[in-house]
This record gives structure tokens, sequence and C-alpha cells, in this order.
């Protein structure tokens, strides 16, 4: 059996990312209130694997998470891509007009404004995740209460789903990563089958210096999916970019990568993965 913590309870969009990735495995959650505890707690259990929102289509980056990975050294051991589908739970009694208070995360709510909008009487009151709205309104049988999650939360708590596909772009993903201990790794996959890598690094504070490592990496036929910034704190207009990129070539990849280190400061390899 595998034990994955995830942000959140069960029924939320990191439980179902997590049963995604790992199909027909068995799985043990460790549910955690925040991505610092699930950091903290991977950090005093080695064996103990983690499943982190990175990215979504809409909200854009999560970029406390790319600290918090990069300060880790855990390692990047695969990803999932999971189309992010928002429903509105009330009590199994309860309809859309008995409706006062709508429960969330607030990327959930922002996610779901335009839907919103038909309740302008309705108290928005934000959580620290979706499927814990749930939960605390069935836990606590909150008549005239909603909350905002997946669909798959609503056999789990006792809910009735009163209206599905709520939220406003259709094209809502998230990209999770699955994590683990660098030294678990090789046995959670395959780096043969790896097209895919995570990398953070610096470079000196000098004219073109960052150009200079993309045109390298251009040259070895790297593709860059992703490339994020975030300051050096201490260091004023100073950067750390967080890059993914994709191969064909494992050898080649592995090529441009000593190539740029000499361009580079503090370059780390966060993962090399298969893509989703």
């Amino acid at each position: 059996m595998k034990r994955v913590a995830i942000q959140g309870i069960k029924g939320s969009f990191h439980d179902i990312a997590t049963h995604a990735f790992f199909g027909d495995e068995e799985t043990q959650l460790v549910c955690c209130d925040t991505f610092e505890e699930l950091f903290d707690a991977m950090s005093h259990d080695p064996a103990l694997l983690g499943m982190v929102a990175i990215e979504n289509t809409i909200a854009g980056s999560l970029l406390h998470n790319y600290e918090l990975l990069r300060a880790s050294q855990l390692t990047i051991v695969g990803e999932k891509k999971l189309h992010i589908e928002h429903s509105l739970l009330v009590l199994p009694d309860d309809d859309e007009a008995d409706i006062r208070e709508i429960n969330s995360h607030p990327v959930a709510l922002m996610q779901c404004r335009r839907f919103l909008k038909q309740f302008p009487g309705c108290k928005i009151v934000e959580t620290d995740d979706t499927a814990g709205a749930a939960e605390m309104i069935s836990r606590l049988g909150l008549h005239g209460h909603a909350a905002i999650c997946s669909r798959d939360a609503a056999p789990i708590y006792g809910m009735k789903v009163a209206r599905e596909a709520i939220e406003d772009n259709k094209h809502n993903f998230t990209r999770f990563l699955c994590l683990c201990d660098p030294w678990n790794a090789d046995s959670l996959r395959d780096v043969r089958r790896a097209n895919k890598s995570s990398i953070v690094f610096s470079v000196p504070h000098e004219k073109g210096e960052l150009s200079h490592v993309l045109s390298v990496l251009s040259y070895y036929d790297i593709n860059m999916t992703k490339i994020q910034s975030l300051p050096i704190i201490g260091h004023e207009w100073e950067y750390l970019f967080y890059v993914d990129m994709t191969f064909t070539d494992y050898a080649r990849y592995r090529q441009s990568i000593e190539a740029i280190r000499p361009l580079t400061r503090q370059i780390n390899i966060l993962g090399e993965y298969e893509s989703d």
C-alpha cells in the first residue's frame, strides 16, 4: 500500500488526482490542512509520498508550492493533469432556493464567479478545502448552506448535487506533482521512460545571462513548456528560474544540463519523469 500525503480530505481534488495517478494501486491518504503541513509530514517520514498542486490553467502557478518544493529537496516522480469540474452540493433536504451561504476554497470560488452572481443575497465564505466545506455542512447539519467542490464528495458526506459544471471556464485543469524522498525515486519511476524534467537555477545578475542559458537548451532540442521566476529573498532584483522541459532523447537532455551548468548558479534537478 502506498501512503500519500495530500492537502485536503477525502473527496478533494487532491484525493481525485491521487487515485487517477495511481490507478488500481492501493493507497492510504494522509490528509493535511496546509501544504506546509504536507511537506513537514514528508520530511519526517521518508516512505511517505505526496501529491501537490503546482499550477492551474485559470488561476496560474501556486508560487508558494514552488518554494516549498525547492526547500524540501524532494523529487518529482510524476505528474497528473486533472480536469476540474465544480458542483454545488447541499444537504439532501435542501434545494437551491434554500441557500443562504456558500462555502469553498477561495480558488474554487474565484473559478465560479459568474455562477455565484446568481445568488446575490448569499454570504460567500472561504474555507481551507473544497471537500472540507461539504464535510462541515454535513457534520453540523447546516441547512441553507452549500459547498462548491467535486461531485465525488457528495456520496462520501451524504450530500446532494444541486448543480453540476458550475465553473466559469470549462477548460479548467490543474497540474499535480507526485513527490517522494530522493532515495525512493527509482522504485516509483523508470527514468529510461522519462521525457520531462523540472529544474531550478539562478544566473549571474548580468546582461544576457538568462538568454545564454535558453539558447543552449534550444540548441539541444529541449522544449521549454514553462518558465516561472521567483525573487531570491535577500538579493534584490535577482531571481530563481523554475523551468519545465520536455525531450525525446534522454542522453541529449542530460548533455544540455551539463552544458548550462557553467552558466548558472545553484542549478538543481527537481525531477525527471513521464509527461502526462
